[in-house]
């Protein structure tokens, strides 16, 4: 694992190969065909749900009004389509755990 707390494509590739034997290659091509995948369905307006870890969701916010904090003028910020993440219950246990 990478020492800043960062889990990395190039940590999962090398924890795949590890667990399943995959070449490095392999598992490094795997890993970034999974991600891909991921972002395509995303790219399309797909939800992601992974049974056991979560759900990456797709939600549209509509135009509101912000405000400059040092101005104060208010602007208006554009509608936008933007991406969450909800973690599975079982996810948000283990993480309990860990503490």
């Amino acid at each position: 694992m990478a020492s800043a707390g960062t889990l990395t494509r190039a940590d999962l590739a090398e924890a795949l190969h590890n667990s399943v034997g995959l070449s490095r290659a392999d598992s490094s091509k795997l890993v970034e065909q999974i991600l891909a995948h991921m972002c395509g369905a995303l790219a399309k307006g797909d939800n992601v749900k992974i049974s056991g870890f979560g759900t990456f969701v797709l939600r549209d916010k509509g135009e509101r009004v912000g405000r400059n904090p040092k101005t104060g003028i208010e602007v208006p910020i554009a509608p936008r389509r933007v991406l969450t993440f909800r973690a599975s219950q079982m996810m948000r246990d283990r993480i309990v755990e860990a503490d």
